[in-house]
């Protein structure tokens, strides 16, 4: 993996660490969206110690590309360790109703405290969660309207932003921000594949590459169908496999060469897109 991976964390993780501190007395809870496709690549390590008592509910974002027995297994797991884990695709709206049902459990003593107290202030989130998540589409599913700035590619919220809700919230809506782990190379190509780091700052083809090797170990029947591939294309080395695909999609260039930069963005998007299938990088331990 290259280098520019492990350089682009460092200031973000500053970065995050103040933003929290400055507007954590301002909210009453913690929205963690995470990519249900990466639960652990997409965690921000600290986010216990740098959120201290704050109620967290953690949102495993884009279900509906992630396989959904393993996104079972992260829920049962959370639930199991005493933490608030609900499944939601905001793209499709589903699971969005269960957020304000849980919201109102998890804030029902501060809701009480403040009526006691005459404070009368709506109740608060602050909405966390690396690059290209979804944090502006689960805003603007929840306002009811575009209200955050939304696209599809990592990068788009520059600044805070506070969005009034249809579920009695009021939400702060941070820049995403990237947390990786920065002994696991594992994260960082996660990270790549799902699109959390812009496709700019590394080699598309390297990392297309990358996910040959990992969807044959996670999903090697969808890889097969998807691109008719035979049993034993899936014994080849990575890069040997992603010719191969290419040449199963007739992405060639002059003198009958696989065009290696349209082959890898065919792959991520397909990816990205749920077009091989439903797929989770990553299990529970």
């Amino acid at each position: 993996m290259p280098s520019e991976i492990i350089q682009w964390f460092p200031g973000h993780m500053a970065k995050t660490r103040r933003l929290i501190g400055e507007n954590l007395s301002d909210v009453d809870m913690i929205f963690e969206l995470l990519d249900a496709r990466i639960p652990f690549s997409s965690k921000n390590p600290e986010i216990e110690q740098l959120v201290g008592t704050k109620p967290i509910l953690t949102i495993l974002n884009k279900s509906g590309l992630a396989d959904p027995d393993i996104t079972e297994q992260w829920i049962r797991t959370y639930r199991n360790e005493g933490k608030t884990m609900l499944e939601v695709d905001c793209i499709g709206g589903n699971g969005l109703n269960q957020i304000k049902p849980t919201v109102e459990t998890m804030l029902a003593e501060t809701r009480q405290r403040n009526k006691e107290r005459g404070y009368n202030r709506p109740l608060r989130a602050m909405v966390l969660g690396i690059p290209n998540v979804g944090k502006s589409t689960l805003i603007n599913r929840l306002y009811g309207a575009k209200k955050a700035a939304v696209e599809n590619r990592p990068g788009v919220t520059l600044r805070k932003q506070w969005v009034k809700t249809s579920i009695g919230l009021q939400l702060l809506d941070m820049p995403g921000v990237l947390w990786p782990k920065f002994d696991d190379r594992t994260v960082g190509e996660n990270l790549a594949l799902t699109g959390a780091i812009k496709d700019t700052v590394l080699q598309k083809e390297e990392i297309a590459c990358i996910l040959c090797t990992r969807l044959c170990q996670v999903a090697p029947v969808a890889l097969k169908a998807r691109f008719q591939l035979y049993e034993d294309d899936l014994d080849l080395a990575p890069y040997d496999l992603f010719l191969r695909i290419g040449k199963k999609r007739g992405l060639f260039m002059g003198g009958g060469q696989v065009d290696e930069t349209r082959c890898a963005s065919m792959l991520l998007d397909e990816f990205r897109g749920g077009k091989i299938g439903r797929i989770t990088l990553e299990k529970p331990d």
